[in-house]
């Protein structure tokens, strides 16, 4: 059989671009707040999709982001270098946290889980103290998260096989973003919410991804070299793809 048979092709539609609001060199000012747990990391539900990995990534130093970084889901797995700005309780490194959920507080752009947060402190008996105020001035630039592996999807709860699937994009590499085109050659999937895209009546058989990808100076295609997703795909299913992101 020819092995371009043995494959549907499903296109991701995913623009990927560093946005010159949140460049790398670009250093912002703002509010930063947290909030608490039972443990202290992330919340399984935040508004980005995605579950349990976002409770537990990146250690659980996660955050919530503004509408302004959040943007209908396209801030969702950007990495941010976090530093306050007090400098009897702040040390000067900060902490590098992952958005995975949107909320507006009050006056800040960022609502760092407790683990996150109190990271920011000089030392740990400092914490208590910089928890203390609620809300810090903070300055904060985009980074990469330096994951270090590849993209990779997971089979989103609300999928139904073989009617409807979604997928929720992990291990973005947080220095990108990802909006949505279209294409006439390749199925398109919708983007859902957050960092969550799906299709209805998705096609038979193993299902490639590709992902359209640009910077401020050249736009490419990335394609996957084997099949992404599989045939009797299952929910909870995660699948690490030959791609990797920065």
């Amino acid at each position: 059989m020819d092995r371009s048979l043995k494959y549907s092709c499903i296109f991701m539609c995913m623009n990927i671009m560093l946005m010159p609001a949140f460049s790398y060199s670009q250093t912002l000012v703002s509010k930063a707040s947290f909030y608490s747990t039972s443990d202290g990391m992330g919340t399984p539900s935040g508004a980005c999709g995605y579950g349990d990995y976002g409770k537990d990534v990146n250690n659980g130093e996660v955050c919530t982001a503004s509408r302004r970084l959040y943007r209908n889901g396209v801030g969702c797995g950007a990495c941010y270098q976090v530093r306050c700005k007090n400098n009897a309780l702040c040390s000067e490194e900060g902490t590098k946290v992952v958005v995975t959920d949107s909320a507006d507080g009050q006056e800040t752009d960022l609502i760092l889980s407790f683990k996150a947060y109190a990271k920011l402190a000089k030392t740990p008996s400092l914490a208590a103290h910089l928890c203390g105020k609620g809300v810090v001035d903070i300055e904060y630039r985009r980074v990469s998260c330096g994951y270090g592996g590849n993209l990779m999807v997971k089979i989103h709860e609300h999928s139904k096989y073989a009617d409807y699937l979604a997928i929720v994009v992990l291990n973005q590499g947080g220095a990108t973003d990802i909006h949505a085109e279209e294409s006439q050659q390749w199925i398109s999937m919708r983007k859902a919410y957050g960092a969550v895209w799906d299709l209805s009546n998705p096609p038979c058989g193993d299902l490639k991804v590709r992902f359209l990808t640009s910077t401020s100076v050249e736009s490419k295609w990335v394609q996957s070299d084997k099949a992404v997703i599989p045939a009797q795909w299952k929910v909870g299913l995660t699948i690490e793809t030959d791609i990797q992101l920065t």
